[in-house]
């Protein structure tokens, strides 16, 4: 049984109003040591699964490098998509249909650029958008900040519904977010971000992004092809349920009268 932290009313009310927030030392020093030596494993295991981890159209400058589908790789990912710290929050912003669209790393090198601005509730569903249906919540594996390539937000967009509402180049108003590592920033899906440029010379900026949506959309990732089986069967029950390796998108929402109370 994992354990479980009610969510801070006050991290709650500043994701609203703010779009964003942070729930500070969710990890311990080990624990983010352990997460870092399982990020350098999945690296090498995607190469050598010909998954490519550089991606220049998404990524200029070379300098960045993603791993996806991170719960297919080590227990220690599916630990963290499900932990105690975080996940209520999640249910409390999202709601309890809930699942993990994807849950990927970026790691931005010395050097990274930054890519273009976007929402990520717009990857998983045409606008207009006028509740939230998505978000993230991003474990720094560093402290993250406007010099290592901290992501970069659009203040306010959160509150945007569609395309028409986004500047044409809304660069020059983003600010960076600021975190201390093994810290959760947590993101609503409409807030219009961009990856940071890693502008020091020796900082690596490596986060994980669990991207979380409401039950009936489509995730990014199968589950049910990346994970191996035998991985399955050790999931626990909720986060077989997030990945939808149960039943699986059975209706929207609460379709049940007494559900729908």
């Amino acid at each position: 049984m994992i354990d479980r932290t009610s969510p801070d009313p006050s991290i709650l009310d500043r994701f609203w109003s703010e779009g964003w927030a942070v729930i500070p030392d969710v990890l311990s020093a080990p624990e983010v040591t352990a997460a870092r030596s399982a990020l350098v494993d999945a690296t090498a295991a995607s190469e050598a699964q010909g998954m490519p981890v550089r991606l220049d159209a998404l990524d200029p400058g070379g300098c960045n490098i993603r791993v996806y589908d991170l719960v297919a790789h080590a227990r220690i990912f599916a630990d963290l998509a499900e932990h105690g710290s975080v996940l209520p929050s999640v249910e409390a912003l999202v709601g309890n249909d809930v699942i993990l669209s994807n849950f990927t790393a970026n790691t931005a090198l010395p050097g990274s650029g930054s890519m273009e601005p976007h929402c990520d509730q717009s990857t998983i569903m045409p606008g207009p958008w006028p509740v939230m249906m998505a978000m993230n919540a991003i474990w720094c594996l560093h402290d993250i900040d406007e010099e290592n390539g901290a992501t970069r937000f659009l203040p306010g967009s959160h509150r945007f519904e569609s395309y028409d509402d986004v500047l044409e180049d809304p660069r020059d108003e983003m600010r960076s977010f600021a975190a201390s590592v093994g810290s959760v920033i947590l993101m609503h899906g409409r807030l219009w971000h961009t990856s940071g440029e890693n502008r020091s010379a020796d900082r690596d900026r490596a986060l994980l992004f669990a991207f979380y949506t409401a039950g009936h959309l489509r995730p990014q990732t199968n589950w049910w092809r990346s994970i191996p089986a035998e991985v399955q069967r050790e999931l626990s029950p909720r986060l077989q349920a997030l990945c939808s390796l149960d039943f699986g998108n059975m209706a929207h929402g609460g379709y049940l009268a007494g559900g729908a109370r």
